[in-house]
């Protein structure tokens, strides 16, 4: 059986998490997730943005090439919860654009993040989730995690063309788009195994359609 490297992306909110669990599940690949709960930097960084932003993304870094190494080790395939490209392209990025990453820092970051990256193996396929931000707002409310409360639509916004623009250069792998806000793979099985069907069909190559929605 052919291994694969399956990485979902997408703004916050929008399903990443149920997606891998559940892929893995159905598949029998294996599953990782962004390290939050045991991220030390992450009570200093909601404190003190501006301080702490560097060392939080080189945290995630050093994180997410672990997770590509083990997984490069492992036999089995392997589908996991956001990528590494996103820590650069889109959440460093918008630090900086907010102004809670210097110059200085994002550049030194940047450098550092094409190093690591260099020596990673390229993902098989990118799923890219996607979903209104007035979707991805109610989603975050209803979840009510205690580190999201200030997350604002204008910053999912702001994430949104971020990711455009980062997808539009994209080639490393090819992409699969889902809108989420039209498949319910988590409450819908029927919806799953549609999801499930056209991620196998991209990763063969007889998938030439996005689940982009109307």
């Amino acid at each position: 059986m052919t291994k694969h490297l399956v990485v979902v992306a997408g703004n916050i909110g929008v399903g990443k998490t149920s997606l891998t669990e559940r892929m893995g599940d159905r598949l029998g690949w294996r599953t990782d997730f962004e390290s939050v709960t045991d991220n030390p930097y992450l009570s200093n960084f909601y404190a003190d943005m501006r301080a702490w932003s560097f060392h939080l993304q080189v945290f995630f870094l050093g994180h997410r090439a672990e997770q590509y190494l083990e997984v490069a080790r492992d036999a089995r395939s392997a589908i996991l919860d956001r990528s590494i490209y996103e820590d650069a392209y889109i959440f460093a990025r918008a630090l900086h654009h907010l102004d809670n990453l210097t110059k200085r820092d994002y550049l030194a970051y940047k450098r550092l993040f094409g190093l690591v990256v260099e020596s990673l193996p390229r993902p098989d396929l990118l799923i890219y989730l996607k979903a209104p931000v007035d979707v991805l707002m109610e989603r975050i409310q209803h979840r009510a995690r205690d580190m999201e409360t200030g997350i604002t639509a204008e910053y999912l916004t702001l994430l949104d063309s971020f990711y455009e623009e980062w997808l539009g250069s994209f080639d490393l792998c090819p992409v699969l788009t889902i809108r989420t806000d039209n498949l319910d793979y988590v409450h819908q099985s029927d919806a799953l195994e549609i999801v499930t069907e056209r991620i196998l069909n991209k990763l063969s190559g007889k998938e030439t359609v996005d689940l982009r929605g109307k």
